[in-house]
């Protein structure tokens, strides 16, 4: 078992002995992008396994380093008891040639604590599995990450930076719920830069606007340029004549709905051209009609030799809460394609 794991469980074990036997959690526990996966040792230890393990820990996009999407605890089924199951995601795998004649996902939300995402892979035969897993990649951690960046958001409206509330809707009418460390805050005409200036885990966002003229605005080049045009002058590096732009080699646009609207993604590397500094970031841009202008929301990172895939998915779980004055916030993002 793993110590984050074995520290989680044991805290939970005294709390449960501290109170009546009779009590249940309430609240689904457990780290962020962790999932428990139960199947029975024959299944893990073969295709099936092998196939289960390489989907969910397959590596995050648009990373400068190859980084995991899911941290992985495997417990066979009767190990399976109360304590694993108070944890927030969970992966039930069951492999019977009697019982099921195809491949079916099934989700079940708060199955035995509230906030708590479950999907059961019901399958013949672990080569069906692997199968499936091949013909529908990231199914997966496209669910599982869903889920956290849900819970992400609604922690970030309980706790969150005033300082960029305050800012974002006085300059631009929006609401935007940033995590509550990003409190540095540098202003311009037309453009906001808030940063936490952590030494470790710095997460820096940019708010910024410019004039919708027609549909083509939402293209690959135009918003790289935009953003271009935005870094070269809002964010120096550490040497003269130094300036974050975008490393066209890396990076990626997508059409999304957001509270019901279009909603244009980036997602890449950004580098400083006369530095080496660089790490990923994450833009959405959307159309305010009213005041006919675009309206950009960025979050990128900056973590040399550590993992960057939290920091970034924070970010992200943040820009998804942006609103407009007129519109009223829903609960998903919904990615439509992908212009690869």
């Amino acid at each position: 078992m793993k110590p984050f794991i074995f520290i989680m469980l044991t805290s939970l074990l005294l709390g449960l002995g501290a109170c009546d036997s009779s009590l249940t959690v309430s609240r689904a526990t457990g780290i962020a992008y962790e999932i428990v996966v139960v199947m029975d040792k024959a299944s893990w230890d073969g295709i099936t396994g092998t196939a289960v393990k390489e989907e969910l820990t397959s590596p995050v996009p648009y990373l400068p380093q190859a980084e995991s999407a899911m941290r992985i605890t495997y417990v066979r089924p009767d190990q399976f008891d109360g304590l694993f199951r108070y944890l927030r995601n969970i992966l039930i795998v069951n492999i019977d040639k009697n019982t099921y004649t195809k491949v079916s996902l099934l989700k079940e939300a708060d199955k035995w604590a509230n906030g708590q995402a479950v999907l059961y892979l019901n399958a013949p035969d672990g080569e069906s599995v692997n199968t499936f897993l091949s013909d529908n990649p990231r199914v997966l951690v496209d669910y599982y990450t869903k889920e956290e960046m849900k819970r992400t958001r609604e922690f970030l409206t309980e706790k969150y930076s005033t300082v960029v509330m305050e800012k974002v809707k006085n300059k631009f009418g929006i609401t935007l719920y940033a995590p509550a460390d990003i409190r540095s805050a540098r202003d311009t005409l037309n453009c906001l830069w808030f940063s936490n200036d952590a030494v470790k885990g710095r997460m820096d966002l940019l708010v910024y606007s410019f004039p919708f003229v027609d549909t083509n605005t939402f293209t690959l080049e135009y918003l790289i340029a935009r953003r271009d045009s935005v870094t070269k002058y809002m964010i120096p590096g550490s040497f003269p004549g130094s300036y974050m732009t975008t490393e066209k080699r890396v990076v990626d646009y997508s059409a999304s709905v957001l509270h019901g609207k279009y909603c244009g993604i980036l997602r890449g590397l950004w580098r400083m051209e006369g530095d080496m500094m660089g790490g990923p970031f994450v833009s959405y841009a959307r159309v305010d009609e009213k005041n006919r202008r675009v309206i950009v929301t960025e979050g990128f990172v900056y973590e040399p030799a550590h993992e960057k895939k939290n920091y970034i998915r924070r970010l992200e779980a943040a820009l998804q809460t942006t609103s407009f004055a007129d519109e009223q916030p829903t609960e998903t993002v919904k990615e439509e394609k992908k212009n690869e």
